[in-house]
């Protein structure tokens, strides 16, 4: 006879009561008192799935890990994971990538958990700074939505299932296969050369790229993903690079001025596996370089370093330095390092801003004066090797310039006109 799940869950209930009022026996048969025992708890009552929801699915490249679970309201909980730092009481969980099946026209409402983050020492939320999210029914093609701000450091999603299956993410994704995708595309132009120069904790290789002439004047040199979370210092590489081989008069002449440099994905194993902030060691690569890089802990700054120092031992110092990343608001982060020529550098920066408002639809501004975040590349590059650095942020939520959410074909925009950025500002500024 086959009894209703509830039926079954009732009979489980009595059988444990049940087994809760026997004695327990001693090894030797003797009865223990009955004044020392416990009745075991009632099991939670069973909540039928009524949302439509069937799974969601963290099984594919760059998906989250997260858990979840359905509550009272019947909203979903998603509890993000955290990655955390190595001797520090830092935490990180702010990667959204994940895919929802359920029922088609269902509709979902789904509240992240676990925004609480500890940054630099100090407990901060991350709900105070993620306003949107994107979905997609391929995992190519995306469409931003609002979030909903709750009391106590909570956001909800609402969404309805045009299908089956539906992707959400924090921004627009951009994973290994998309670079790998890329770098195939361009590896046969003679402008292009790609070289490994070392590789992850868990042993995935790492390239750096170079676009252009060598024996140009200048060199840039950017980096992109030390944050496995920040996707768009890809779409602005991408940009940046398909624009400089076009092959028009414009991209010849930015390349006889200016040799470009690319680190397009620092952290690969966080990529691959959805993680946040740090490395697989709990190293965060955008701090520490104000020293030596940590070969055990932080093989990915190992390689860059090594490679930068042998450009420098080459007579190819870069000229300048931008570390690509992605926060809530979107800035410049100028460089306070103690350094003697630290006021002229701080002129230079003010003319990269002036062009970036001119050339791009960058609006936000650059930090104070005051300010400075010690460790970072661009920092560290200055103190260290006298090479003008600066960290690029991207708004996660919306580009001011544009009124627009953000997409990787606005990055990319953005990319493309970096090109005529970086001319100007060696015509301009001439190191």
């Amino acid at each position: 006879m086959k009894l209703h799940r509830t039926a079954r869950l009732a009979l489980a209930a009595a059988v444990v009561t049940a087994f809760a009022a026997e004695p327990a026996k001693s090894t030797s048969g003797s009865a223990v008192a009955k004044s020392t025992k416990k009745a075991a708890p009632a099991p939670l009552p069973f909540v039928p799935a009524s949302t439509g929801l069937e799974f969601i699915d963290t099984s594919f490249e760059n998906a989250s890990p997260v858990w979840y679970e359905q509550a009272p309201d019947q909203s979903i909980l998603v509890y993000l994971m955290y990655d955390h730092e190595r001797a520090s009481p830092n935490r990180a969980a702010g990667h959204v990538h994940i895919l929802l099946q359920a029922k088609p026209g269902s509709k979902l409402t789904l509240e992240f958990k676990n925004l609480e983050n500890v940054y630099n020492g100090a407990r901060g939320s991350i709900a105070r700074e993620v306003r949107t999210m994107v979905i997609s029914e391929d995992g190519r093609t995306w469409k931003a939505v609002p979030l909903e701000s709750l009391p106590g450091d909570r956001i909800r999603l609402a969404v309805e299932m045009p299908g089956p299956r539906l992707y959400v993410a924090r921004i627009e994704p951009y994973r290994i296969s998309d670079l790998d995708t890329f770098l195939a595309a361009i590896r046969k132009n003679p402008l292009v050369h790609i070289a490994p120069i070392g590789r992850t904790v868990q042993g995935r290789e790492l390239e750096l790229v170079r676009v252009g002439y060598p024996q140009s004047p200048y060199r840039v040199f950017l980096r992109a993903r030390a944050h496995p979370w920040e996707p768009g210092g890809n779409w602005v590489v991408q940009g940046l690079v398909n624009r400089l081989l076009r092959g028009d008069a414009d991209a010849q002449r930015f390349l006889e001025r200016t040799c470009v440099y690319v680190m397009p994905m620092a952290n690969k194993d966080g990529v691959a596996h959805g993680r946040t902030r740090f490395n697989f060691q709990g190293k965060d690569l955008n701090r520490d370089w104000n020293r030596p890089a940590d070969t055990r802990h932080a093989p990915e700054n190992v390689a860059l370093e090594k490679w930068l120092e042998g450009m420098i031992a080459a007579g190819q110092k870069p000229h300048l330095a931008v570390e690509l990343h992605n926060d809530g608001n979107g800035r410049l982060h100028i460089s306070g390092a103690p350094v003697p020529e630290l006021a002229r550098y701080r002129e230079r920066m003010v003319m990269l801003e002036a062009l970036l408002r001119r050339h791009t639809w960058f609006t936000e501004g650059s930090t104070n004066p005051a300010f400075r975040n010690a460790g970072t590349l661009g920092d560290g590059w200055l103190e260290r090797y006298q090479i003008d650095g600066v960290v690029h942020e991207f708004s996660s939520n919306w580009i001011a310039g544009l009124k627009d959410y953000p997409s990787g074909k606005h990055w990319e925009t953005y990319g493309a006109n970096l090109a005529t950025v970086f001319h100007e500002y060696f015509g301009t500024i001439k190191p």
